[in-house]
This record gives C-alpha cells, structure tokens and sequence, in this order.
C-alpha cells in the first residue's frame, strides 16, 4: 500500500514539473487568412504619419500586378482590445511608442501557432517611423515566409498526384488536386486550375544550363525565351495568337535561391499577341549544375476585372515546393 503510495506521489510531482516547464508551453492554433495582417496600433498613430508609413511600405502595392493591390490585408486594432482570439492572429505587427529603447524585434508563436509577431518599439513618431522604413523589408520578408509555409501546409492537404513530372524532370512540386495537366509533350508540362473569372497556370520545363548569359542583356534573354516557348505551347483564342510577354511593362528581376540553388525571379505582365488578353506571371530560372540544365517554372493567371494579388501568391507558394531530385 505504501509503496503504491509512493508511485502516485511520483507521477503526479512529475506531472507537476513537466506543465511547469516554460518549455512545454501549449499554444492554441493561429487563425486568419492569407495576407491579412494584425496592425496593434493606437487610434492616434494609426490616423496620423506612423499609419501612413506602415501603409506605405508595408501594405506597399505587390510589383508585377495590372492594378495595385497590396502586399497585405491590413486590419488595425487598439492595444486596448489586443486580448484573447484577437492575439492568434498567424502575423502581426505591434507598435509600442513610450519609455522602450529604439528596436524592431521580430518573435515566432508567441501568442499561438503558428505566428510571426513583428514590434517596432520607439520613444516618438519620427524614431517609430525610421524603423519601420529601414527595416521594412526585413518585416515584409519575415511575414511573407510566414504565409508562405502556412499557403503550403493548406495545399499539402489535397495533393495532385503526378508521377510524370517526377519521371520526365526528375523534380517534386506540390500543387492541389485542384488542378489538372493541360498539355505534356517533350518534358514540357502546363498545369491548369479554373478559378472564379478565368484559369491559374503552371508551366515546367528544362533549357541547357548555357541558354541564359548573365549579362546586360539578361531581361531581353528571359523575354525572348518567354516568347518563343508561348509561340509554341500557349496558343490564344484566335489563329495567330498566343503568350508573349508585354512590352510597356518592364519585367522586375531578383536573384533568390529555391532548393537551395541559384534562381533568378522575375515578375511581369503577359499579353496575348492579336488578342485582348493579359496578366501578371512570376518566372523562376533555377541552376540545375547537376543534370546540366536550367529548369524553369512559371506561373500566371488570367482573371480579369478581380484582383489577382492571392492568385499570384498561390502560384508562388506552388513553385517554392520543388524539389530537385
């Protein structure tokens, strides 16, 4: 009797300690939906120059979209009602002006998970805004990855299974089951979902590695190559159609990494050679050493008179799940 005395002292004194443990901190599930930022803000900062940074830089128009739409959907709430569901958002950004030292400290499932809480601490307005300005990119950088795990853990629930990509480019891409194989010849794929106005679209395929010259000439090399693949696969509704890439919009390049290998993005509008057809694409150009090639995947939608922000986001989201086998 003693003896099992002992043991249930035991394990409940363990039970104890291990709730106690600020390692074993149980956080609620983060809630919200893409894009859509928590800006915990009082009334006064938000109405006057801090707000306007933060929709400046923050909430700034995405780059390679046909109208502005921002990087985020911003809500802001009073400090004074930050309390309970309010705090799972999954991103947040909090502005505290007072006593606390000039910092930008940037904080993962602190409230919930997952989550990404941004504070931008400051004594005035121009120090707050200073902040947010140099370290605006670092802020939008670290919310988006956010989006961009929890875009890719949604898809991840419905997969499309396609083991001819996986033969043919030796590559996995995770996209839902949403979508179907449009056109596959020659290790070309086109990949195709219906959306509410029109289609989101997917294009894989392989160049030799020495296809692109990293000189000044590199946006007209991507064009040109953009142009002739939609010549030959991306017919348009009439005879003589088809993709090109649209000339009174300059494309925007970044060098990036996916799989861990060198990419180059780039982002633009796409037209409809003798036709009344455009959108936005997003590029990336990965550097196969390897198997001695570039591998190019691209995503671009067709959606006219709605935004297309989500759309570009998903397709972004799509892409950044390969894997070069």
């Amino acid at each position: 009797m003693r003896k099992t005395l002992l043991i249930a002292v035991s394990i409940l004194l363990f039970a104890c300690n291990d709730k106690a443990s600020p390692n074993k901190k149980i956080l609620s599930k983060s809630s919200g939906n893409i894009n859509n930022l928590s800006v915990v803000i009082d009334n006064e900062l938000w109405q006057g120059s801090v707000g306007e940074a933060i929709r400046n830089t923050i909430a700034a128009p995405v780059y390679g979209l046909p109208q502005d739409e921002p990087l985020f959907s911003i809500g802001q709430i009073p400090p004074s009602v930050f309390t309970g569901f309010v705090k799972k958002s999954r991103i947040i950004l909090k502005v505290e002006k007072g006593s606390n030292d000039a910092s930008v400290k940037i904080g993962s499932n602190v409230f919930a998970r997952p989550q990404k809480l941004v504070v931008v601490s400051g004594k005035t307005n121009a120090e707050i805004i200073n902040l947010i300005t140099e370290n605006s990119q670092r802020i939008i950088n670290a919310l988006k990855r956010e989006e961009i795990k929890e875009k890719q853990r949604r898809i991840r629930k419905s997969l499309h299974r396609n083991n001819n990509i996986e033969k043919s480019l030796g590559i996995t891409i995770d996209f839902p089951s949403a979508y179907r194989i449009a056109k596959e010849e020659d290790n070309f794929f086109w990949i195709r979902k219906d959306i509410t106005t029109g289609t989101s679209n997917l294009l894989i395929y392989e160049l030799p590695l020495n296809a692109i010259k990293r000189n000044d000439s590199l946006i007209g090399q991507i064009i040109k190559i953009r142009d002739s693949i939609g010549k030959v696969h991306i017919p348009g509704p009439t005879e003589g159609a088809f993709m090109i890439t649209e000339q009174a919009y300059a494309p925007f390049l970044m060098e990036i990494k996916i799989d861990d290998k060198p990419t180059i993005e780039t982002k633009g509008i796409w037209d409809v050679k003798n036709a009344f057809m455009s959108g936005p694409f997003i590029n990336y150009i990965i550097e196969d050493k390897i198997k001695n090639r570039l591998l190019v995947i691209e995503g671009f939608a067709f959606a006219p008179s709605v935004g297309k922000r989500d759309y570009m986001f998903d397709l972004e989201a799509i892409i950044k799940t390969i894997k070069i086998k």
